[in-house]
């Protein structure tokens, strides 16, 4: 059995919520004095039903009055059960018909009817209303649920309802404790000796004494000083709990109703979410692009402004579609969470719906490229999903953690999609926490060609890029091991040719003029002759200065691997320097380590050139100084 439950009231003011709570549970739920003295309820009211087993389902007492919807929506959001209350001498009233439409876009599936004031009324006006009732709950959730006639007064009926109650609750379904914890904050106060209190009803997951916390949105680290759940005191608490947390280090003026206690790393926030949108039958006029509404989510209220998506002028009372909206203030939400929708002014509910994609980027209304994502997002597969988000991030680069943060799947369903979609050919692993789309494959691939393309034309006696000119061009947003990553595949379907670790375009040979020839015979001759001591770059080049092609000739053979720049001026061809790690290797096989002097003794050069391919070695973690020289750290096989 799950005990963890919260059941929620819901109906026109003056209806007798909060008597028939009182009736149930010994409990009066008004805790403010405006409200006692005005005798209705203003603020969401917390108490508990006591079970038969000895445990507690939480209750949420709610207002009806229709000027403090606001306040109502911060509670329904963590509700399991809905309790709708209507008064047997009003009948169905507006704010009943606006709770039920509430409930319904929040995606409530059980609950029951309770008849109040049954008492007051005559038994036929009682039976004219009971069928209107019934009337007005066709079509929603409740239309096949319980209805209960009852008086909060000589308590009529309350023992059926308690056992009706109590029924619900052993059949709802069990919560997901294993999901990192979300609670949504809708009471924040000071404890005398304690400091900051919040409370919440426990969305997901389990909370525990002394763990650490975020508060989303603002960021902010804290940790959990102490834990009750109905007035005592526990060292753990589960979703479908009401809980308070005593707060380490934080003020309330931190905090605001509507922010969310959630594990640091588990939540995004976001100035814009990706949604389905749908609108009540009864809502008084449609939502277009541009308008302006009041977005209820969990225990919060943020401004928005919608972007009805794929060309949709505007979404008429009953009708759905897919949107964005774009808050004044971020938000932390998840996808799969419901959400209501009022309008700015006049002050009314007109719909809601649920999240598909709680950090997107900024679509335009006319793109029906983001369309189809969010078709994909709401009604494909868990495979569809990722794969639209795979294709959305193109050209930009995400890591795979992210989609379990978009999606709500776990890192391991992730990555057992990824590696599917991987098989199949429409995904490319990066790296293993990055994976680009094949289609994003194929426009890289084309960009790196026409790159390599102007790149050849501009300069044709070069044998290619290397990486780190290609990654500033086309891969900015990625960091140098991964771009280098991506690079390499794109060589490996077919786009580049690699050689000494530059890219070409496949099929393209160097031809030199018979000039360029001549100018390419002299510098390997005259780096041949030279041995261990070639000429330096800037004093070649100004003895040559009347030759224009020798910049150009000595850059191809750097680019062909003929010679190794060891640093910016100093160039040894490659020949030179297999022989010198060769000679590096008999000296430290007979000696123990290498010295400078015995290696400069060995290459019969002076002590500058040594240190130069010393230095470069070490450089590149072949060599490793010792205190008096050096040993070989890395092989030297393929290093040049």
């Amino acid at each position: 059995m799950n005990n963890h439950v919260i059941i929620g009231t819901a109906g026109h003011v003056d209806h007798g919520k909060t008597c028939l709570i009182r009736a149930l549970t010994g409990i009066d739920t008004d805790r403010l004095e405006e409200e006692k003295r005005r005798g209705i309820t203003i603020d969401l009211g917390f108490t508990y039903l006591s079970l038969p087993e000895g445990t507690q389902a939480g209750i949420i007492d709610v207002p009806g009055h229709e000027k403090f919807v606001h306040n109502m929506l911060s509670g329904a959001g963590g509700i399991d059960l809905a309790l709708l209350v209507v008064a047997a001498d009003e009948g169905v009233m507006p704010q009943t018909r606006e709770h039920l439409g509430i409930l319904s876009l929040l995606g409530m599936k059980r609950g029951c009817v309770a008849v109040t004031k049954i008492d007051m009324v005559e038994a036929d006006w009682l039976e004219m209303m009971l069928e209107e009732l019934k009337e007005d709950l066709k079509g929603s959730f409740l239309e096949d649920g319980p209805i209960v006639q009852v008086s909060s007064s000589t308590g009529a009926g309350i023992d059926d309802l308690r056992r009706i109650l109590f029924e619900l609750v052993r059949n709802t379904p069990a919560k997901n404790t294993d999901k990192p914890f979300r609670l949504p904050v809708d009471r924040i106060f000071i404890m005398p000796g304690f400091g900051t209190v919040v409370t919440g009803t426990l969305i997901e997951g389990s909370l525990q004494d002394g763990q650490e916390v975020m508060v989303y949105p603002q960021e902010l680290m804290t940790k959990v000083r102490n834990l009750q759940v109905h007035t005592h005191t526990v060292s753990q608490a589960h979703a479908g709990q009401r809980v308070a947390v005593n707060l380490l280090r934080i003020k309330t003026e931190e905090l605001k109703r509507g922010c969310v206690l959630a594990q640091p790393g588990s939540l995004q926030t976001s100035y814009m979410v990706d949604v389905a949108i749908r609108l009540l039958p009864e809502a008084g006029r449609g939502v277009r692009t541009n308008s302006r509404l009041h977005f209820h989510h969990g225990s919060g209220e943020t401004l928005c402004k919608a972007v009805l998506l794929g060309r949709c002028e505007e979404l008429l009372p009953g009708q759905s579609g897919y949107a964005q909206l774009r808050f004044e203030q971020p938000i932390a939400a998840k996808s799969g969470d419901s959400f209501v929708l009022r309008f700015y002014s006049p002050l009314e509910t007109v719909g809601g719906g649920m999240i598909l994609d709680p950090k997107p980027y900024k679509h335009k209304a006319s793109s029906l490229k983001a369309l189809e994502k969010l078709r994909l997002m709401y009604d494909g597969s868990d495979e569809d999903r990722v794969e639209a988000l795979l294709i959305e991030h193109s050209p930009h680069y995400v890591q795979t953690s992210a989609f379990s943060l978009q999606t709500g799947l776990t890192a391991k369903k992730i990555q057992e999609i990824l590696q599917s979609l991987k098989a199949e050919g429409r995904a490319i692993e990066i790296t293993e926490k990055l994976y680009l789309h094949h289609t994003h494959m194929k426009t890289l691939g084309a960009n790196l060609q026409k790159l390599l393309n102007d790149f050849h034309t501009e300069n044709p006696l070069k044998a290619g890029m290397r990486s780190e000119e290609i990654r500033g061009r086309i891969l900015r947003d990625l960091d140098g091991a991964a771009a280098d990553r991506v690079i390499d595949v794109l060589a490996q379907q077919g786009f580049a040719h690699k050689s000494n670790n530059v890219f070409a375009l496949p099929g393209v040979h160097i031809s030199f003029s018979s000039k360029q020839k001549d100018t390419l015979d002299k510098l390997i001759s005259l780096y041949k002759d030279a041995g261990f001591s070639p000429p330096e770059r800037k004093p070649l080049l100004d003895q040559h200065s009347r030759n224009k092609d020798m910049p150009k000739v000595l850059d191809y053979l750097i680019d062909a691997g003929h010679l190794i720049p060891v640093d910016s001026e100093l160039f040894f061809p490659s020949d030179r320097m297999q022989e010198a790690q060769r000679l590096f290797q008999q000296i430290q096989a007979t000696m123990g380590e290498v010295k400078l002097s015995d290696f400069r003794d060995a290459i019969n050069a002076s002590r500058k050139y040594a240190l130069a391919i010393l230095e470069y070695w070490d450089l590149r973690g072949n060599t490793k100084k010792t205190e008096d020289g050096r040993v070989l750290e890395k092989p030297f096989e393929g290093s040049i």
